[in-house]
C-alpha cells in the first residue's frame, strides 16, 4: 500500500487495511471483516460486460451504504484491449472484472498476471470445483439460435443448423461480427471443433455424406455456407433480439443471441425464444466468470463485490444475484434453485464450450471470417 492510499483511508483505515495487507489475509476474510475495510476505501470499479451492473450498482450501494459501486459496461473484447493497454501503462483502473470470453481472459489476461483468481469463503464449498478453477464462474451465459415465438406458436422454424445455409433463410439469420465480439467467435469455433457432428447433421438434412468442396471440416465448410448464404451481420445483440424478437413479423428472421434476453420480451416487444431442439446444437453455453485485478486500488471493497454478486443467503440469491436469477442464465452455486421458466441444464442442448481448447484456434477461425466478409 502506498502512503497516498494509506493516507485516504484515515487513522482507522490505515491500522485494518495495513494489517490485513501485511498478513495477507484479505482473501480469507468474510463480508464483516472486509466491510470496515471496504468503507474505509469508499469507491470500487467494476468492469462488467453486461449492462446489468447499473442494476447491481444500486442494490450493492443500498446494501452497504458508504461505498461508491462504478460501474461500466464495457463488451468483453473492449474489456480486454482495455485492460492489457492499463498494464502496458502501468495503470490501475478497474478494481474487479466481470467478462465473457473465457479462451481469451485465461491466456492475455490471468496468465500475464493482469488479473488474479478470488472465490469469496462464504461460498466457496456451494461452488462445484470446475467453476472455481482457473477463475470463478458466477453464472453459465449462451449464445444460441433464437427464433419469434409469435410467429412460430408451434415451435422453431428451425430444425437442423444446416437449413440456415439454404435458400429459404437467405438474409435472414442475424448476428453480431464475430471479428467484433469474443462470444460470437467462440460460437463459430465451437462449430469447427464439432466439425464430426455437424457432418452428421449434414447427413441427417440431406440424406448424403457432406462434400467439403475444398474446407478443411464440416465445421468451416458451415460457416462459409453461412456468409455465403448472406448472413446479417449487426453491431450488437440488441439489434440481433429486435430483428429477431420484434412483434407483428409475418415472416421474422432467426439469429444467434443470448438466451437470457428472453426477460426483456414484455419490456421491450419482443418475442424470443430458443431454438432448443436444432440439431445438431443450437450453440454455446459459457461461463461468465469474476476476478479482481492483479493489484486492485480497493482490494477489500473489491472482494465485497465478488461475495456480493455471487448472490446472499436467500433462496434464489437476493438483490445481487436477482439481475442474473433469470431464465437462460444458469448459476453456479449448486443451493440455488435453477429458474423455473428455463430449460433445465440437463436437456439444454448447447455445447459447452472448453476455453482453453478453443484458444488453440480461435485467431484460425477469425482470420477464415476475415476472408468470408
Amino acid at each position: 500500500m502506498t502512503f497516498f492510499k494509506a493516507a485516504r483511508l484515515g487513522a482507522a483505515g490505515i491500522l485494518l487495511a495495513s494489517a490485513a495487507m501485511a498478513d495477507g489475509h484479505l482473501s480469507e476474510m468474510g463480508t464483516e471483516e472486509l466491510l470496515p475495510l471496504a468503507q474505509a476505501e469508499g469507491t470500487v470499479t467494476v468492469y462488467s460486460f453486461t449492462s446489468r451492473i447499473g442494476k447491481v450498482e444500486k442494490a450493492f450501494e443500498e446494501a452497504y451504504p458508504g461505498i461508491d459501486l462504478q460501474g461500466f459496461d464495457i463488451s468483453s473484447t473492449e474489456q480486454i484491449a482495455r485492460l492489457r493497454a492499463e498494464a502496458q501503462a502501468g495503470i490501475t483502473n478497474a478494481d474487479v472484472i466481470y467478462i465473457s470470453d473465457t479462451p481469451v481472459v485465461l491466456t492475455e489476461l490471468l496468465e500475464t498476471g493482469i488479473i488474479a483468481r478470488y472465490v469469496p469463503p462464504r461460498v466457496a464449498e456451494r461452488v462445484a470445483p470446475e467453476f472455481q478453477n482457473p477463475l470463478l464462474a458466477q453464472r453459465l451465459s449462451t449464445k444460441v439460435l433464437m427464433y419469434n415465438e409469435e410467429a412460430n406458436p408451434n415451435g422453431a422454424p428451425v430444425t437442423n443448423l444446416w437449413q440456415l445455409t439454404m435458400d429459404e433463410w437467405s438474409g435472414r439469420v442475424v448476428m453480431v461480427d464475430p471479428l467484433q465480439r469474443g462470444d460470437y467467435l467462440d460460437l463459430m469455433t465451437e462449430i469447427v471443433l464439432r466439425s464430426d457432428e455437424m457432418a452428421a447433421a449434414y447427413e441427417t438434412q440431406f440424406g448424403a455424406a457432406i462434400n467439403l468442396d475444398g474446407a478443411a471440416n464440416a465445421g468451416e465448410k458451415f460457416i462459409a455456407d453461412l456468409f455465403a448464404n448472406d448472413v446479417i451481420l449487426v453491431g450488437s445483440t440488441d439489434d440481433v433480439n429486435a430483428a429477431i424478437g420484434a412483434l407483428g413479423q409475418d415472416n421474422p428472421p432467426v439469429g444467434f443471441t443470448s438466451y437470457s434476453d428472453r426477460r426483456d420480451n414484455e419490456e421491450e416487444g419482443w418475442a424470443l425464444q430458443v431454438a432448443n431442439g436444432v440439431e445438431p446444437a443450437p450453440g454455446i453455453i459459457f461461463p461468465a466468470v469474476l476476478a479482481l485485478s492483479a493489484e486492485p486500488n480497493n482490494p477489500a471493497a473489491a472482494r465485497l463485490v465478488i461475495d456480493f454478486l455471487m448472490g446472499d443467503e436467500s433462496e434464489t440469491g437476493g438483490p445481487g444475484l436477482a439481475p442474473f436469477y433469470v431464465a437462460g442464465d444458469y448459476v453456479t452455486r449448486t443451493d440455488i434453485p435453477p429458474h423455473p421458466d428455463a430449460v433445465p441444464l440437463d436437456d439444454f442442448t448447447a455445447w459447452r464450450i472448453a476455453p482453453a481448447e478453443t484458444a488453440t484456434i480461435r485467431a484460425e477461425i477469425g482470420d477464415l471470417i476475415l476472408t468470408l466478409q
